[in-house]
């Protein structure tokens, strides 16, 4: 009787697609929300499920007006991103810098920005503008009063190196003066922290219970730290790189984290549920290292049809295009 009660619950959670309410004063978790779509609802309405479903923080990929206006006197926290393709231009320009502000957040003024990621997971030459383009952004935003936006930019497990979680060290040089500049501004480094493509590309390596927060007991010690999961343990690396690089008081944000529900090795509906829900469970512990919450943004609200790469990419979405949840989740 318990079992159909519990599937009488589940089946109705997923027919009104409502997630239970994330308790007052708690913001730990956000949803990252991408627009990859050509069947997908409009901004206002996706606003609307946010609220709907007491998500209080979201992050969006560039400024899209349509998104900002809808987010406008909601309190929702916001992540927004500097396109990639902007870094160039914004590190070169200190003006193109002020333009940006002045265009994409002082027009604004009824959103709630948090942080501004100053490009995402950049690679090869255009890591040379990241921290230029950071300091211009800064800069300007000061200049315009709103200092109290903070300015990072979001980075991958693989800027680290090491094993285990204590040897952490960066393993791009272009990272010690990133880290070093975000402790001397307060602001936090974004880290996109995903077991699930650490766990498909060494499955004989890593169990996939350590990656979905399923394992029964320590999987690695590491001096006085047990880890039992392996998001704590890339969390911590990435703690360890940031002490190494002389600035351990910067906190992590984690900018994204999530786990497909199809296309792909080990993308499954059950998988997905278990990671999603496993990380809302766990975040507002923190890690071995650092205890406490961690701010953390579930990748991501919507199956993006449109999204590009590998089959998985368009299936990480908490809900349909429909607004249906894909599976469900208590938050």
């Amino acid at each position: 009787m318990a079992n159909q009660c519990v599937a009488s619950m589940l089946a109705l959670a997923l027919l009104l697609g409502t997630f239970a309410a994330i308790p007052t004063g708690v913001q730990s978790i956000g949803v990252c929300y991408g627009v990859n779509g050509n069947n997908l609802p409009s901004a206002s309405q996706v606003v609307q499920l946010y609220q709907a479903n007491n998500i209080g923080l979201m992050r969006i990929y560039f400024p899209d007006a349509n998104a900002l206006n809808a987010l406008s006197g909601t309190g929702i926290g916001l992540i927004m991103d500097v396109a990639n393709t902007d870094l160039g231009s914004i590190a070169s320009s200190p003006s193109a810098a002020a333009t940006w502000v002045q265009t994409n957040i002082q027009a604004f003024p009824g959103v709630n920005f948090r942080y501004i990621a100053v490009g995402n997971e950049v690679s090869g030459s255009d890591t040379n503008s990241i921290l230029p383009a950071m300091q211009n952004i800064h800069n300007s935003l000061a200049g315009a009063g709103l200092g109290h936006i903070k300015v990072s930019t979001a980075v991958q497990s693989d800027v680290t190196q090491g094993f285990p979680p204590s040897q952490g060290t960066f393993s791009q040089g272009y990272m010690g003066p990133i880290a070093q500049y975000l402790q001397s501004t307060g602001a936090p480094l974004l880290a996109n922290i995903y077991p699930y493509f650490a766990y498909i590309d060494n499955p004989s390596q890593i169990d996939i219970n350590y990656a979905l927060f399923t394992s029964q007991g320590t999987v690695v010690q590491d001096g006085s730290n047990a880890y039992q999961n392996l998001f704590d343990a890339l969390v911590d690396t990435m703690y360890s790189a940031l002490e190494n690089a002389g600035a351990g008081s910067v906190e992590i944000v984690v900018s994204e984290s999530g786990w497909p529900s199809a296309g792909g090795t080990a993308a499954t509906t059950g998988n997905a549920q278990t990671y999603n829900q496993n990380l809302i469970n766990h975040v507002g512990q923190g890690t071995p290292k650092r205890p406490g919450a961690i701010e953390t943004y579930i990748f991501e609200m919507f199956n993006e049809n449109q999204k590009p790469g590998a089959a998985t990419e368009q299936h990480f979405g908490l809900f349909n295009p429909n607004q249906s949840p894909a599976y469900p989740i208590n938050f």
